[in-house]
């Protein structure tokens, strides 16, 4: 029994140390340097309060959903109405009524995947093969940011006999 409680103390003592020790490591200095200090001549690092003759930032025009807003409210009277709000529908519904009888019929909705089936048919028998089909998927376009354009690398020179890479 007593060779238990050795243990367990040996173990809290064990905790013990560790946790102070590693508490004095941590001290109480910051491994960051402060900021330097802007100098009196103008020369060296100023804080941005520091220049008075600035302009404020101004801010941005207009959020994104009140420009979606002025796009729909076209009479501009600050209320979108039904007719404003189905506007959009109404212009999407126009392209897709071929004849414009202003019946919508499956062929007129589907126009463009019958096209583009048609176009796939390379060997016009009415149905898609395994290769015909593969031309078919859709190639989503994803724009290219300008801030993740990679940088490009210099070539690596190449090694010579006897000597190592690193």
């Amino acid at each position: 029994m007593w060779r238990y409680l050795a243990g367990a103390a040996s173990a809290v003592l064990l905790i013990a140390a560790g946790f102070l020790l590693v508490r004095g490591m941590a001290g109480t200095t910051s491994p960051v340097p402060p900021p330097p200090e802007a100098a009196e001549g103008g020369i060296g690092l100023a804080s941005p309060m520091t220049f008075k003759d600035s302009a404020p930032p101004k801010a941005s025009e207009l959020s994104k959903e009140e420009k979606r807003f002025n796009r729909y409210d076209k009479d501009k009277n600050g209320g979108v109405a039904k007719i404003e709000y189905l506007e959009s529908r109404r212009k999407a519904y126009a392209k897709l009524d071929i004849n414009g009888d202003g019946v919508l019929s499956f062929d007129e909705y589907a126009v463009k995947t019958t096209l583009k089936f048609t176009k796939a048919d390379a060997d016009k028998s009415g149905s898609l093969n395994r290769t015909e089909f593969s031309t078919t998927r859709v190639v989503r376009k994803t724009p290219l940011r300008p801030d993740c354009v990679p940088a490009k690398t210099a070539p690596m020179a190449p090694v010579q006999n006897g000597e190592e890479e690193g």
